[in-house]
């Protein structure tokens, strides 16, 4: 299979407008576009071929109300590391689509799983969760050709989540995602958007 420069277009056109999505209708996804998804991951290389991500779909209403007050917690906490005005700035931000999104996975990493028998990460064991990390961007970039919008919530107590999915204690979170068709488009990141941190460029190094 070769690729034309059409192609790297598009992917490049594709990345721009790959954004971490806070804001989502409520419309459900058909399980045929979710299945679609699922595929995306199950493409993602993985170190040593371990297939290490480990899916908890959430949809238990109880659970997600469970997930909410952990953000809700987590959120409040993080807020105290900044001073009054950034607090401030810091508790206007909507930071979790938890309460809208119609699709809400936790993905983990386990970090001593059987397949693979080791090769590749006995250095670097680190690489169990950047091939879960590859397997979400896969799913992410699918997902927005599906017109499907993705956000990664990381203010969460971990330990309390593991404990709420009831889940092996080998599995570390990797990512709590939330999917759906986004309220809107924009190609702006959003803390970019609203002040918070300018989405700028870095510069190579060479030695």
């Amino acid at each position: 299979m070769k690729f034309s420069s059409s192609d790297t277009n598009t992917m490049l056109e594709l990345l721009r407008w790959r954004r971490d999505v806070r804001h989502f209708k409520p419309t459900s996804l058909p399980e045929e576009t979710v299945n679609t998804l699922m595929k995306a991951i199950a493409l993602a290389p993985s170190v040593g071929n371990s297939r290490p991500w480990r899916i908890v779909r959430i949809k238990s209403e109880d659970i997600k109300a469970k997930i909410i007050a952990n953000h809700g917690e987590a959120n409040e906490i993080a807020s105290q590391e900044y001073n009054n005005k950034e607090r401030s700035e810091y508790q206007a931000l909507k930071l979790a689509g938890l309460k809208e999104a119609p699709l809400q996975l936790a993905i983990f990493t386990d970090i001593d799983p059987s397949a693979g028998r080791g090769l590749g990460r006995q250095t670097m064991p680190e690489t169990l969760t950047y091939s879960t990390v590859i397997a979400i961007h896969q799913l992410w970039l699918i997902a927005r050709t599906l017109n499907i919008g993705v956000g990664w919530v990381s203010i969460l107590n971990t330990d309390s989540l593991n404990e709420t999915l009831d889940v092996d204690p080998n599995w570390k979170l990797t990512a709590y995602l939330c999917i759906g068709y986004p309220a809107f488009d924009d190609d702006t990141p959003e803390l970019h958007r609203t002040g918070w941190q300018e989405n700028t460029a870095k510069e190579w190094l060479e030695r």
